[in-house]
């Protein structure tokens, strides 16, 4: 691997921040640290950036030990979630900023500010002030000056949690398109699920300055090991092993071998089918159209039950439903 942290632990005023932290981030990977605020993602992030020491543990990059090396001497593309651009400066001098003050000629700065400005979508804006653009457009900005010195690794802290829905949508595809063609490891933090499955190779959901679990977007979501991540990543109907065994028994086919009492059955809502049924035992509490889908709340046994699916024909509030689930995409959780 590229990048490997090892025992990382960070405390503050005698309170744990970081404990026990193991990450392997590889040469070409795109890593989403994902978790709630205060679960410790940016001080990590500080913490490989250079920002921040920490108390015991190793970190490595391409087998070379950072831990005494200071953030200028890392080689890092950083871009924190304020953009922090110059406002006295050009787009063309805020991208070839970090370029000149390494003593870059002239001719080697512009060339590659204006591949960058053609990357990013933006040649024509290289004479204009941060003011004059927007949001959207100051952000690219700031990934393209963080690019222009050619990281050895590019760092992102919340990035597009400033920006509107639109245009947070349109930046992923930018960053996805940029770190794809260009290769370079990168690791972001976000709270936002969606930004993590949509942009992540790897997805590394921390809770309470702990790793819950690490893996591919897929895994996370089909196959969460705790209740933390089941609840976290996605919509998910927690059901405790004993409910199980007398409401849905055809689930316990997929329960782990030697799974105690602890474990909880964790079915998407997307894996129960909801169909009218005059004598059926559900009922339906609640309907929200949401385009191509309707997500609706059912009670069914003794518990409510969230089902999203495609259509919803007959079914109305308070109607009398049959709920059928799918086992094979049951995962079980520990709680």
């Amino acid at each position: 691997m590229y990048l490997e942290l090892r025992g990382i632990r960070k405390t503050f005023d005698g309170s744990v921040a970081l404990e026990d932290i193991d990450l392997s981030v590889g040469e070409h990977e795109f890593v989403c640290l994902l978790g709630p605020s205060g679960c410790g993602k940016t001080t990590l992030l500080r913490i490989v950036a250079g920002l921040l020491p920490f108390d015991r543990g190793a970190i490595t990059l391409g087998g070379r030990d950072l831990s005494a090396l200071p953030a200028r001497k890392r080689g890092f593309g950083i871009v924190f979630q304020s953009y922090s651009l110059f406002p006295n400066m050009t787009v063309a001098e805020n991208v070839g900023y970090g370029l000149r003050i390494r003593g870059e000629g002239r001719d080697r700065i512009a060339s590659r500010v204006g591949e960058l400005l053609t990357l990013i979508k933006l040649p024509d804006h290289a004479g204009r002030y941060p003011h004059q653009l927007s949001g959207g457009q100051q952000q690219r900005v700031a990934l393209a000056r963080a690019l222009a010195v050619d990281p050895a690794l590019i760092l992102l802290d919340e990035p597009l949690s400033a920006l509107d829905a639109r245009v947070r949508t349109d930046m992923r595809a930018e960053i996805h398109d940029v770190q794809r063609r260009l290769k370079i490891p990168t690791i972001m933090v976000t709270h936002d699920q969606e930004e993590a499955l949509t942009l992540a190779d790897k997805i590394v959901c921390m809770n309470d300055g702990r790793i819950e679990q690490v893996g591919s977007p897929a895994d996370l979501y089909l196959r969460p090991r705790t209740r933390f991540v089941a609840n976290f990543v996605g919509l998910s109907n927690l059901l405790p092993t004993d409910w199980v065994r007398e409401a849905m028994p055809e689930l316990l086919a997929t329960r782990p071998e030697g799974a105690s009492e602890r474990y909880e059955a964790c079915l998407r809502p997307e894996n129960l089918r909801v169909a009218a049924d005059e004598r059926g035992a559900g009922r339906v509490q609640d309907m929200t159209f949401m385009g191509n889908l309707t997500r609706l709340r059912v009670a069914w046994r003794g518990r409510e039950l969230v089902v999203e699916q495609h259509g919803a024909a007959g079914l109305s509030r308070g109607a009398p439903v049959r709920l059928d689930a799918e086992p094979g995409q049951c995962a079980w959780v520990s709680v």
